[in-house]
């Protein structure tokens, strides 16, 4: 159970390479958490991610999760809490995709989509059920500000997280009052491997940044976490510039 700040003692995080869910675990070890699952395709990255976190006293375990077998998930996930309740749930997997490969290979773009998109939706309703049985915990979500209006540079990449972002909205609502904690966490650029190399973006944050807020966040269940804070009013602003505008912008 988590205990009356809202920390969780047992976490399973799905994309369990990522850098902004292995900052969030390390932070919430430190605090109380003490189980960890770290689900993935198994890797000696993910092995190695294993080790790191044990090395700061939790009991860590890997999963064989594919986000992209979604026919699996119920059986994967179902194993996990098969072994006691969880706490929390980060869904955390995701890829950025190239734009200009993607516009010429459009299985590669639908690739992009059932990860981010399809392969969440699949992995969300799973988890949101096995937590409603449970009667408690909180699902955290890793969305992002490019769902907020999609950028030509990235327009592929942004309108999977808008999808993204809208179901986790949706399924917060559909399991207010049962128990079950939603929170849709939208960061800027992150200074991440999945960044390396691009060209760093006004306000970018890290995923230490990232992990702060979220635990923030849970303390005081929040809905929506932007990181930073400030992007959630520059977000609105670029939301009503005028089309003909926006396109112009150097974003």
């Amino acid at each position: 159970m988590k205990d009356a700040f809202g920390i969780p003692q047992s976490l399973l995080v799905l994309g369990g390479t990522s850098d902004i869910a292995l900052a969030t675990a390390r932070r919430l070890i430190t605090r109380r958490t003490r189980t960890v699952w770290l689900a993935g395709r198994p890797s000696p990255e993910l092995d190695d991610a294993a080790a790191h976190l044990r090395a700061l006293g939790a009991d860590v375990h890997t999963l064989a999760f594919d986000a992209l077998d979604p026919a699996s998930h119920d059986t994967a996930l179902g194993k996990v809490f098969a072994e006691g309740d969880v706490d929390m749930v980060l869904l955390a997997f995701g890829v950025l995709g190239d734009q200009a490969n993607d516009e010429r290979d459009p299985l590669a773009a639908v690739r992009v989509a059932q990860t981010n998109y399809t392969g969440a939706v699949s992995a969300g309703l799973v988890c949101a059920r096995a937590l409603q049985d449970q009667g408690h915990g909180s699902l955290v979500v890793l969305s992002s500000v490019a769902g907020e209006r999609a950028r030509r540079s990235h327009f592929i990449y942004g309108s999977s997280k808008a999808g993204l972002d809208a179901f986790t909205q949706g399924l917060g609502d559909a399991l207010h009052g049962t128990g079950v904690h939603v929170m849709v966490v939208r960061p800027g650029f992150v200074r991440s491997r999945m960044t390396a190399g691009l060209p760093e973006a006004p306000l970018a944050t890290t995923p230490e940044a990232v992990a702060t807020a979220i635990e923030l966040g849970l303390r005081r269940r929040s809905e929506t976490v932007w990181v930073p804070g400030a992007l959630r009013w520059v977000m609105s602003a670029l939301r009503h510039v005028p089309r003909s505008l926006f396109r112009r912008l150097p974003l």
